[in-house]
């Protein structure tokens, strides 16, 4: 009876994955989307926490912080990027050494330390600079420097290393209690991804009305206590999932596995050059060489892969005994790692829509503040203004979830209807749009500067509704390019590199973010020579051609569009299992 018992669980578990306890995870009573409901709370909640304080930050560096406008740009796009690319150490620990349901309580944890010390500084009128003084005082506004300088920086690292943690490994969790091997558990997932960005906007949308508001009327430290007070609540939220995930075991460094075949294949292809090598080759017949590459795998159960022609020269790390017995690569590594060099391309491609994100944080907030940001008697917060892409991709997910894409699916004959790298390759083309209509509100705005002499300590009779169009372009691009990259990434990476892969989409962001600080570095450099002050360089911001940096962002967005349709044309769907 024990051993039929054992055989009988045996044939009911899911292999390569454990539960919370491990334990071999049962199919039915393990994972699926009832699992999966509690990793979208958490990323409400985990979203809300970092949004609030990002959305709202360059105000805060500003006025209390006393950094110029520009600097405190550079410093929120620092932090963003920062935090975005830390997802990569995340993706990479979850894959090599723990868990994805390990490393989310690490970063939540990191993150609300991070918070606390943000909200002891906020609340201290001790750990800031002093207020600012007029002009002509001998006091006038003093950079933040010192150990508050360290304070202020500590508290928003300590953030950004968690919020990594989270984003690296929170998406893949989720991802991961569906079954691959079926047609309706591949449904389930692409839906998974596309009800994460709605809670990743749900989040947003709490973050950029409530708790700015709350920061902007009760004070700073009332909303670092509200993200304190999320991220917190978030873990036990978490841990209730516990007794219904399925958790992928580690299978051993992605990193190791790259390092070893691209140092293998330029070490044998070297060799392979040598006069002697060329000789000894010449004497193998071409049954040999058959012979050669299939004794590669004495697994009973697997047959490794044919060699693929594409990038073929990765092929000599698996054909010939390498210098080292430690760079003995198979064949399905060899493949696994051409897959992660075909994806990088269209990573690549994406940095520049996340550069036009960046401007969201940066200097689409500073242009809302220089306006009048009245709805009738109601004064909403500068900071507030991604509310409208948000709920724009609140309305718009479940409509492209439940109508969009069962129709295309009927209308093309296919498991995806629309493929993720369509959807990526849309989202290009609205941000291409979004810095058109954001040059085209800046000329706007200034006319009315000039023309009515105002300085940039009164209110505009404009109203800031004018900058929801460029918020409402990206909001849309940002919808259909970071549900696509992450299902594309999760679907098409090697097994033991789906976390790292799935975190590249938030790498993207991270890049877009530098590349922002970059961009705006080397534009005050170019255009600040000769005695004339740069674009974007004054002491406030209608002193700025915003207007011909967001042309400019506009051109190399059409470039970067036509460069991605080239390596997407190319790009050739893999069809894989999800065995380590």
């Amino acid at each position: 009876m024990e051993v039929e018992l054992q055989e009988h669980d045996q044939s009911n578990t899911w292999e390569g994955y454990v539960d919370w306890k491990k334990k071999p995870s049962i199919k039915g009573h393990h994972g699926g989307m009832l699992a999966a409901s509690f990793v979208l709370v958490v990323e409400v909640m985990e979203n809300l926490a970092y949004l609030a304080n990002a959305s709202n930050l360059v105000l805060y560096l500003t006025q209390y912080m006393h950094f110029t406008p520009s600097k405190a740009a550079n410093h929120v796009t620092n932090f963003m990027g920062t935090a975005f690319l830390l997802a990569l150490l995340g993706g990479f620990l979850s894959d090599a050494f723990f868990t994805t349901y390990q490393i989310y309580l690490i970063s939540a944890l990191v993150e609300f330390l991070g918070l606390v010390v943000l909200t002891v500084q906020a609340r201290s009128s001790s750990l800031k600079p002093p207020t600012c003084t007029s002009t002509g005082a001998a006091n006038p506004c003093q950079q933040v420097n010192g150990t508050k300088a360290v304070i202020l920086f500590s508290g928003l690292y300590l953030v950004a290393l968690g919020v990594g943690g989270i984003k690296g490994s929170l998406p893949a969790h989720g991802a991961e209690q569906f079954d691959d091997n079926t047609v309706n558990g591949r449904k389930q997932r692409s839906t998974f991804f596309n009800y994460f960005v709605f809670c990743l906007a749900s989040g947003a949308l709490i973050a950029v009305t409530f708790v700015v508001w709350i920061e902007d009327n009760k004070g700073w430290e009332w909303g670092f206590g509200i993200s304190t007070l999320t991220i917190l609540l978030s873990i036990p939220v978490f841990l209730a999932g516990s007794r219904l995930y399925r958790i992928k075991i580690p299978c051993g460094s992605p990193l190791t596995t790259i390092f070893k075949v691209l140092t293998g294949a330029m070490l044998n292809n070297y060799i392979a050059r040598s006069p002697s090598n060329a000789i000894a080759s010449m004497s193998l017949s071409p049954n040999d060489n058959a012979q050669q590459q299939r004794i590669v795998t004495k697994h009973p159960e697997e047959t490794e892969p044919v060699p693929s022609t594409s990038l073929k020269f990765l092929n000599q790390a698996s054909v010939n005994k390498p210098a080292y017995d430690f760079l003995q690569c198979s064949v399905k590594q060899v493949e696994d790692v051409k897959i992660v060099l075909r994806m990088l391309p269209i990573f690549g491609c994406t940095i520049m829509l996340n550069c036009c994100l960046a401007q969201l944080s940066t200097f689409s907030v500073q242009q809302a503040s220089t306006m009048n940001t009245k709805i009738g008697s109601l004064k909403v917060p500068a900071a507030s203004l991604p509310v409208f892409p948000v709920v724009f991709i609140m309305f718009i997910a479940p409509i492209y979830d439940h109508i969009i894409v069962p129709f295309a699916r009927k209308a093309t004959k296919s498991e995806m209807g629309i493929s993720h790298l369509q959807r990526v390759g849309i989202g290009l083309l609205l941000s291409i749009m979004a810095m058109a209509v954001a040059a085209l509100v800046e000329i706007k705005r200034k006319r009315i500067v000039t023309r009515t002499g105002l300085d940039n300590h009164e209110p505009l009779p404009i109203t800031f509704l004018w900058i929801a169009f460029q918020y409402l372009f990206l909001g849309s691009a940002d919808l259909f390019t970071l549900a696509g990259l992450m299902e594309f990434f999760f679907t098409e990476a090697p097994a033991n590199m789906k976390s790292l892969a799935t975190s590249l989409s938030f790498a993207s962001l991270a890049m877009g973010y530098y590349l922002s600080t970059v961009i705006v570095s080397v534009v005050n450099s170019a255009t600040g020579s000769s005695g004339h002050r740069g674009w974007l360089s004054g002491e406030n911001l209608n002193h700025y051609h915003l207007e011909r940096f967001y042309w400019l962002m506009c051109i190399l967005s059409a470039l970067n569009f036509l460069h991605y349709l080239f390596w997407a044309n190319r790009y050739k769907y893999q069809s894989r299992g999800a065995r380590c």
